[in-house]
């Protein structure tokens, strides 16, 4: 049997600046949609952006599911819409399954991929995202798998919206540049917001440096950018050597999941903490060892060394992982504990998320750990990780949510406390926020004024395009609470 070859859209990283130039495009001039909030759309024309494959496939399925919904109408010319749904979406061949282990011939592929999806109103403003995945492995219909998620998630949209709209900024950003520096695990939606603001801003100069948390807090540290990112929170330790004290706004929530490259599995792979850990204590050296084995019953693994992968920079992406193993092994614990960076037993390193990740994809018989967005762009695949109520959660949208859900309940909440193993059945347990770290006295009122309003728009607008690059939005308690803080350094 001749097996396809395997679609490989991002194999490099310059090319993924492309993908979110094509996912977060600027409508075209006759492109006259009128909704300028997501309730207010009643007519919708359903655009593909570029000309994949799979996005062109796709949409046919998707304008079906869509039609059977009467309350709204798909139409065939965008300037008779009041929005336009673009999409962006591959499928690939993830690995093979067969049905006779003794001859390959009997193996079918196992497909994967992705939708991705904005919702565009009046102005070019997104109203809406999401991104959706196949529910399973599936060795046939992933296309209208995913039309059909993608279409029920839009039609629940609409029907739930309300036509209160989350008020923006009307000032005009200063035109003195801000630059900003820090982590690689927010770096693709920080990219593409500050696209989408220099759209409405256009005299806007904003910068960002994708180096790291650690290299990021460094830089504030050392006034040479006008404020940082960092997917951990400042310790009291780290604050008090800040030039000045800072305000922490959380920003987005987002997923590192283990990746790897066994091109001979088609199923998710079922990892446990205990698995991760021995992993990346050297203990477990081996594919086919009997504790990966057992919770991976219907799977045959190679008896092929395993090759670890993890970061060689300071790296929020690197506490959420071993804070996770932190506190579910003891073993870990012990042995390598918790931090932005660690003393690793064993394994090769890499710089940023992208770098694990194209590791992973050029190393067969590798693991690593990278946030969501880039095992997707990488067409990597990525397990399912036993959560804290002994449920092997996948990572997507309604998990991410299902963890940040702990922060935003409760008294008050805590958006400074780890999301890690997280209670809720279908929480995923290696969930972050990620963080911008601003100085609460900014001199210069030019420069507080811009960032204000950059931050202003994160919280508000920026919000509605976190889904359509794997990331989820901040509970709206922790929006409000925020605003309320960012009011405070306005009037600084």
């Amino acid at each position: 049997m001749k097996r396809p070859s395997i679609r490989t859209l991002f194999l490099q990283w310059a090319a993924i600046p492309i993908f979110f130039s094509l996912l977060f495009a600027w409508v075209a001039p006759g492109q006259a949609q009128t909704a300028d909030a997501l309730n207010q759309v009643k007519k919708i024309y359903v655009d593909t952006n570029g000309e994949k494959p799979a996005a062109v496939e796709v949409r046919q399925q998707l304008v079906d599911d869509l039609q059977k919904n009467h309350s709204l109408q798909v139409v065939p010319d965008a300037a008779q819409a009041d929005a336009i749904l673009k999409i962006s979406g591959e499928i690939w061949v993830r690995g093979y399954v067969s049905v006779n282990p003794r001859t390959a011939s009997d193996s079918y592929p196992i497909y994967g991929g992705f939708l991705s999806a904005q919702v565009i109103g009046k102005g070019g403003e997104t109203l809406w995202s999401y991104f959706v995945t196949p529910r399973r492995y599936r060795s046939s219909g992933i296309r209208q798998d995913l039309a059909d998620q993608l279409a029920r998630k839009l039609q629940a949209a609409l029907r739930d919206s309300t036509p209160a709209k989350l008020a923006s900024s009307s000032t005009s950003v200063s035109a003195r540049s801000l630059k900003f520096a820090g982590a690689t695990f927010p770096a693709p939606l920080y990219q593409a917001w500050i696209e989408s603001f220099r759209r409405l801003h256009l005299d806007a100069q904003i910068a960002y440096d994708s180096i790291g948390s650690d290299a990021g807090i460094q830089q504030l540290r050392d006034n040479k950018i006008n404020f940082a990112a960092s997917d951990v929170p400042l310790s009291d330790a780290q604050m008090a050597e800040m030039p000045a004290k800072v305000f922490q706004f959380a920003t987005v929530i987002g997923a590192v999941v283990p990746v790897y490259h066994l091109p001979n599995i088609g199923r998710d792979l079922r990892f446990t903490p205990e698995v991760l850990a021995g992993i990346y204590l050297g203990k477990i050296r081996k594919w086919n060892d009997p504790a990966i084995r057992a919770i991976n019953h219907s799977t045959s693994l190679p008896d092929a060394e395993i090759v670890v992968v993890h970061r060689a920079d300071g790296s929020g992406t690197t506490f959420a992982w071993t804070d996770f193993l932190t506190k579910t092994d003891s073993a870990w614990k012990s042995a390598v504990g918790s931090g932005t960076t660690v003393n690793w037993p064993v394994g090769q390193s890499a710089q940023g998320n992208d770098g694990v990740a194209s590791l992973v994809a050029r190393t067969p018989n590798s693991i690593g750990y990278t946030e969501l967005s880039f095992a997707i762009q990488r067409e990597l695949s990525y397990g399912t990780v036993r959560n804290a109520s002994g449920r092997f959660a996948q990572a997507n949208l309604i998990t991410l949510a299902a963890a940040a859900a702990s922060a935003s309940t409760g008294s008050g909440g805590n958006i400074y406390s780890s999301l890690t193993n997280a209670p809720g059945k279908d929480a995923y347990p290696i969930t972050s926020f990620t963080w911008l770290l601003v100085p609460e006295s900014i001199t210069d009122a030019a420069t507080r004024s811009a960032i204000v309003e950059f931050l202003e728009w994160i919280l508000t607008s920026g919000q509605k395009e976190c889904s359509a690059l794997a990331y989820t939005p901040l509970p709206k308690e922790i929006v409000a609470r925020e605003l309320a803080l960012l009011a405070t350094l306005k009037t600084k």
